[in-house]
């Protein structure tokens, strides 16, 4: 790779202020041109133990801390991240194969979640509460929950770290974080700028390798008393029994399957706009990208049209060309899941507007795809579809486009587009779903909270609450106050 900053591409884990190799290595590759970007080691329980250690053995110092003097080494580290954000954005863009312009979006927004929760840790407020016992007062403190680790994901390798690792750290919560296998460079990156901005050694780790082994040690050891993870519900499910056996603290941000309402008295263009960043950002690899359009029946087909053209004018390439809006998909079975999608929708009578194939340029590259003529039995309107495909369905009334959007397992985010304010109140209001968009989709933003329901998890991330995850409220009962 080339880049200005030598330093922050490092084959190398960095554990209890060390960084650290190991004679096995995993290979990392570019998903759109398969060249290797390098190697990273293949850890286990043994380094995973060494990290929780460290982690362990930083808590005391860290904690301690003033929240202002942890607020100054977190906001140093955001100054590093912004000052590196071209460099950053490109090691995410080869690594991930995202458009370098949404990189450099997401390098802003992982500061943004450093800066809001640097700041957060100074105001993690207790409070006096009233009682009628004479004589006596009861206060309540916060303090944090103590060793924390974090699994995070490929789609955002950069944001999804920051917005779990700051809540904790501000909190006074040292934490180990194991990056995706496909985006391990992006995590390396940001702890070398987090030994550059002075934080103490042990308090941030991170750990590259078996994904069975290191979780394993985080979800057995019992000095780890917080596990936050960003990923599929199976694997969710499957860490939060793990984490039973010790209590573990767990927040869990897991599948989606986001339904975007678009009402008949809707900007027709804001909405197609709206559907096409919504659906296809990340090539469609998003937790919170829009998996079923529904339309109501009014403007169903001028809608379809204005947004099938938006899809055809997507530019599909490499993420580091110039004008490029659709890359790769991060795998070669996410290519093959969305070949199984089409086949299913195709035989069972759904309309192809555009796409529907792998692209022309080979490799994991699929074309941005528009179906019409979907039906409630295909695998588009059930699963995750988690790639370019948008599937749209016409809706009669409120109370049908409430119904579709609710027949799921999962709850993380919806949409609604509307001007009627009654409308918006009442559908926002009966959506089963953590999070809402009315005439927009930007979601993930620092001063909100960013989850889901049902089977979509648990736990809340960014905004005020995301330091509730690692944290404790202690109660004191103070008595003979009076004479």
């Amino acid at each position: 790779m080339s880049l200005l900053n030598k330093e922050l591409l490092r084959e190398a884990c960095y554990i209890g202020g060390k960084w650290i190799t190991t004679p096995k290595t995993v290979t990392i590759t570019n998903p759109a041109t398969g060249e290797v970007l390098g190697q990273v080691p293949d850890c286990g329980r043994k380094e995973a133990a060494q990290a929780i250690e460290a982690a362990n053995a930083a808590w005391a110092g860290w904690r301690s801390m003033p929240s202002v003097e942890r607020a100054n080494i977190l906001n140093r580290w955001a100054d590093l991240i912004l000052k590196n954000e071209d460099e950053l954005a490109r090691i995410l863009t080869l690594e991930q194969g995202k458009p370098l312009a949404e990189s450099k979006g997401e390098i802003a927004v992982g500061a943004s979640y450093i800066r809001w929760n640097a700041e957060e840790g100074r105001r993690a407020y207790g409070e006096t509460i009233p009682t009628g016992m004479k004589g006596r007062r009861t206060i309540t403190i916060r303090q944090p929950i103590g060793v924390a680790v974090a699994i995070t994901p490929w789609n955002f390798p950069n944001s999804m770290i920051t917005r779990k690792v700051s809540p904790a750290l501000a909190a006074g919560c040292p934490i180990v974080i194991k990056p995706s296998p496909e985006t391990p460079f992006s995590a390396i990156a940001l702890a070398v700028l987090a030994e550059k901005a002075g934080m103490p050694k042990g308090v941030f780790s991170v750990i590259t390798g078996n994904a069975q082994e290191i979780g394993a040690e985080f979800t057995q050891n019992p000095t780890v008393r917080a596990l936050s993870f960003t990923g599929s519900t199976a694997v969710g499910k499957m860490l939060m029994r793990e984490c039973a056996d010790t209590l573990k603290k767990v927040s869990l941000e897991l599948g989606g399957n986001a339904p975007f309402i678009v009402f008949d008295d809707a900007d027709i263009g804001r909405a197609a706009k709206g559907a096409l960043i919504c659906k296809f950002r990340n090539a469609g690899q998003t937790c919170i990208c829009a998996n079923r359009i529904f339309v109501q029946e009014g403007i169903h087909d001028a809608f379809v049209e204005e947004f099938t053209r938006l899809a055809q004018a997507m530019r599909v390439g490499n993420g580091l060309d110039s004008g490029v809006t659709l890359g790769p998909l991060i795998r070669q079975d996410a290519l093959e899941h969305m070949k199984i999608l089409m086949a299913d929708a195709t035989a069972k009578g759904a309309k192809v507007l555009c796409g529907g194939k792998p692209h022309s340029l080979g490799g994991t590259f699929f074309e941005p795809t528009v179906l019409t003529n979907v039906t409630t039995d295909m695998r588009v309107f059930t699963d995750e579809i988690f790639g370019p495909i948008a599937p749209v369905m016409p809706f009669k009334t409120e109370e049908e486009a409430i119904a579709l959007a609710n027949d799921t397992n999962y709850g993380l985010a919806g949409y609604v587009y509307s001007r009627d304010i009654g409308r918006v109140w009442r559908v926002g209001e009966a959506l089963e779903y953590g999070m809402v968009g009315i005439n927009d989709t930007t979601l993930g933003i620092s001063e909100a909270p960013f989850g889901g329901m049902k089977e979509s998890g648990n736990g809340r991330e960014g905004g005020r609450y995301g330091i509730d995850e690692f944290s404790e409220v202690k109660y004191l009962l103070l008595g003979g106050i009076d004479k």
